[in-house]
């Protein structure tokens, strides 16, 4: 329990301290890292269920979610929300052993790390474009009510 609190806390700071690099001012610099939070718990609740891929997905979603509710209550753009609330979820590290892997001509370990850090980047990428079309389908569709 006390490692898991550790990650949710360490999550929240580098997260918090990512906003500085972003120039995150007032009430979003308290906002967009409890996003981040958010995405971890989520992250690391569907990994006692689900496959790698799948939490990543999800907790994407949740982070998507959060960002488009928050954009509108805080009066700011979705994308300071998902910077900071995607960034624990980022395959920094699957990057940085592709690169390895690939300097150190291991094809096999290239090519799975590839694999894995592509699939991965896809699932962070899906789960902004379902939420964020979903976001403008409703939009367009309440609009759409008032017209007529």
């Amino acid at each position: 329990m006390a490692e898991f609190l550790r990650a949710v806390a360490g999550s929240f700071i580098a997260c918090f301290a990512f906003c500085f690099i972003l120039n995150v001012r007032g009430r979003l610099l308290a906002a967009a890292p409890i996003g981040a939070v958010l995405c971890w718990l989520t992250y690391l609740a569907a990994g006692r269920f689900l496959g790698d891929f799948s939490c990543y997905f999800i907790a994407t979603v949740a982070v998507s979610i959060y960002g488009e509710v928050m954009a509108r209550v805080c009066r700011a753009p979705v994308t300071v929300f998902l910077l900071v609330g995607l960034l624990p979820l980022v395959p920094g590290g699957g990057i940085y052993y592709t690169m390895e892997y690939a300097l150190q001509r291991d094809t096999t370990a290239f090519l799975n790390q590839l694999l894995t850090t592509f699939g991965i980047a896809g699932c962070l990428a899906l789960g902004v474009l379902v939420v964020s079309s979903a976001t403008r389908f409703f939009s367009i569709l309440h609009y759409h009510k008032k017209v007529f």
